[in-house]
């Protein structure tokens, strides 16, 4: 959740009135170069992105001839292997068996939103230069809403998935106009439903939202239930023959 956010992860006394479009609007990152180096996770290579903000780094699991993609990123503290029991983790390794590609996003500045959101452009302009054509963002309480924010900006980007998000940074979901899922714990104490009710609310179609019921923000107690939802969710947008 973003400094000084309240329980529905928008600033007091802010009635979901960002000012991240704007920022965006006035920076840029640019890719200079890429490297590759094995990775602790077998399947995996290491990615670090030369950039002109500095190097990111993608965990990423590699299909050949994959031409479809998921992008995962995690929360203001950054972390990559995901809620719901490292779901991040595991569903790289059930994607893969079906040809689509995987990435996991290790922040250069975890909680920074607008330096995030360019974070998951730079790992969507990686995967588009090496063939992807359909990319699917999924992120975590904060990352739901860089996942949000960045679907609204990068032309590959099919659909998105937001887990236990926050409401900052999504104040133009209206204008997404790509499917999206939201799943959030019905007992979450660090960001309330509320938050993604209202950005469903706001949001238009295609649209869809589960509440998990006992489940806290990490969503572990409804984590087969999340890896079921998300793995169906990517799956048929990354096939044509069902979009």
């Amino acid at each position: 959740m973003a400094s000084g956010a309240g329980r529905f992860g928008l600033p007091r006394n802010d009635e979901n009135e960002d000012q991240s479009t704007n920022n965006l609007e006035e920076m840029t990152l640019s890719i200079k170069s890429a490297k590759a180096r094995p990775a602790e996770i077998e399947g995996e290579m290491d990615v670090q992105l030369d950039t002109s903000r500095g190097d990111v780094t993608l965990h990423f699991r590699p299909v050949e001839g994959a031409v479809s993609a998921t992008v995962f990123v995690g929360g203001a503290a950054g972390g990559v292997k995901g809620p719901a029991d490292e779901v991040y983790i595991r569903l790289a390794s059930a994607l893969e068996a079906v040809a689509i590609a995987s990435i996991r996003v290790e922040y250069r500045e975890a909680g920074e939103f607008e330096e995030c959101v360019l974070d998951t452009l730079a790992a969507c302009s990686f995967l588009k230069g090496i063939g992807a054509e359909k990319i699917i963002l999924v992120g975590h309480s904060f990352g739901g809403a860089v996942v949000i924010k960045a679907a609204a900006l990068a032309d590959t980007v099919v659909a998105v998935g937001s887990l236990s998000s926050q409401r900052f940074g999504t104040s133009d979901v209206d204008a997404l106009n790509k499917p999206l899922l939201l799943i959030h714990g019905s007992t979450d104490d660090v960001l309330d439903k509320a938050a993604s009710e209202d950005i469903f609310s706001r949001a238009n179609e295609p649209k869809e939202i589960t509440i998990i019921e006992g489940a806290g923000h990490s969503l572990a107690e409804g984590a087969e239930d999340v890896f079921v939802l998300l793995e169906t969710f990517i799956k048929k947008h990354a096939d044509d023959s069902k979009i």
